[in-house]
């Protein structure tokens, strides 16, 4: 019994000693840690607010520092300022590698690039092209539009500048991204001083860094990469699915899809399903269209074509209608994303291909509604009429026949024996069908 009661004091007496260490061990290994943070993508918001957290997240566990590998044609620049604000922000170091080999970190990635406290760049890639591109057409034109374009541009080279001042890198050069477009490879911008290193790997861009001073409210700090632990952090689900729906492609789909459901629930109401999917698609639609350069004429020309296919069921217009709807739908796809950025457009053969398949979808739903307009009435009262069927007595002038299943009181203009052929004329009042002799020949 003695010896349990010290067994048990012992236990938990190491407990309390184990449970005082972890937190320091934790910190220890949290402090050793260096968040990698990779973006190969378009700058947009979900991109901005995955960095964003995670530059906050490795400040508050108090990390070594945040690498940014970065590959990017570049972005918007909201979200470019969103992304430099938390760098700039951060008490700790933060890096951006253009990285891995043969990427680029244009635009707004060039600007990211020059924020950074240690910038490097791996071998075979690029930097530059920070000309703005106005997301909307400047309203005006002519020297107003010009006058816009040149207050987006100053802003855009102070803003270049700051950055370049603050880290300590070439200013000149950050102008002429600007109002250059200037685009320079890795080793160049290692000997024009705009970036510290041009490294292979992230091993030896981490050796060549350790040591290495930076600025913290006026006080310098000296990198260590010694023993650093690279903990590689992904965007979750929800941040991979809306970057995805960004893509104008996809949002271009899904705007496409969202019409094609609405479409099939006008045509065809009660179905549900076609109507709920088609709305789905048009809220994540408008998602991703809120993030690009949209031009509200092509949205309202897609429409146009909607309501050209809806009436062509409801009016006959010998195709005319469905004619000026592809018109319109393919003049509205090619308007709809304005910019001068290839990654901000829509691919032509996107284009061609939904074009294709939504046409002929519409086509197929506008014959087979057609079709169902103009055949013959089956049901009701004028379903009955044109039924061939069989006297079950004689008619003169009045009787029964059996038509369509069923037994019927009829009558006949001229009389017809039992078990003749006859075909329903007319329906008459209190359930009477009016009938005539068929020869046996013509049934």
């Amino acid at each position: 019994m003695v010896r349990f009661q010290r067994f048990t004091f012992l236990l938990g007496l190491m407990c309390l000693v184990i449970s005082g260490l972890v937190p320091s061990a934790a910190h220890c290994r949290e402090g050793d840690t260096l968040s990698v943070l990779p973006v190969a993508d378009v700058i947009n918001p979900v991109v901005a607010g995955f960095v964003q957290d995670e530059i906050e997240r490795a400040n508050r566990l108090e990390r070594r520092a945040v690498l940014l590998e970065l590959d990017t044609p570049g972005g918007l620049d909201t979200s470019m300022r969103q992304i430099i604000q938390s760098i700039l922000g951060s008490r700790i170091p933060v890096i951006v590698y253009v990285y891995p080999h043969g990427a680029r970190a244009a635009s707004a990635g060039a600007l990211i690039t020059l924020a950074a406290d240690f910038a490097v760049m791996a071998p075979g890639t690029n930097l530059g092209a920070a000309t703005p591109v106005s997301l909307t057409p400047p309203t005006g034109g002519g020297e107003q539009g010009e006058a816009m374009m040149k207050k987006v541009t100053n802003d855009a080279v102070a803003y270049a500048r700051s950055l370049a001042e603050q880290r300590g890198r070439n200013q000149d050069w950050a102008e002429q991204i600007v109002t250059e477009g200037v685009s320079t490879p890795a080793h160049e911008a290692l000997e024009l001083g705009v970036v510290d290193f041009v490294a292979e790997d992230v091993q030896e861009m981490l050796s060549l860094l350790d040591g290495r001073v930076y600025l913290r409210g006026g006080e310098e700090l000296h990198f260590s990469a010694a023993d650093a632990v690279l903990e590689r952090i992904e965007m979750n689900w929800r941040q991979k699915i809306l970057t995805t729906i960004s893509n104008p492609n996809v949002a271009y789909m899904l705007l496409m899809l969202g019409f094609l459901g609405i479409f099939l629930e006008l045509s065809q109401p009660g179905v549900i399903l076609p109507g709920a999917i088609g709305a789905l698609a048009l809220l994540l639609a408008f998602f991703g269209l809120q993030m690009l350069p949209v031009n509200y004429v092509g949205v309202l020309l897609i429409v146009a074509a909607l309501i050209l296919f809806i009436l062509e069921i409801k009016v006959q217009s010998y195709g005319m209608l469905t004619v000026g709807g592809i018109l319109s739908m393919a003049l509205g796809s090619l308007m709809l994303i304005d910019s001068a950025q290839p990654y901000l457009q829509i691919s032509r053969a996107v284009i061609v291909a939904t074009i294709a398949v939504s046409t002929s979808f519409f086509i197929l739903i506008v014959y087979f509604v057609a079709r169902t307009q103009m055949s013959r009435v089956v049901s009701g009262r004028e379903g009955i009429v044109g039924e061939q069927g069989t006297a079950v007595t004689a008619l003169s002038p009045e009787g029964r026949v059996f038509v369509h299943g069923e037994y019927w009181n009829a009558v006949a203009d001229e009389p017809v024996a039992e078990g003749e052929p006859v075909e329903v004329m007319e329906l008459l009042d209190h359930m009477r069908l009016h009938v005539r002799r068929v020869e046996p020949g013509s049934r």
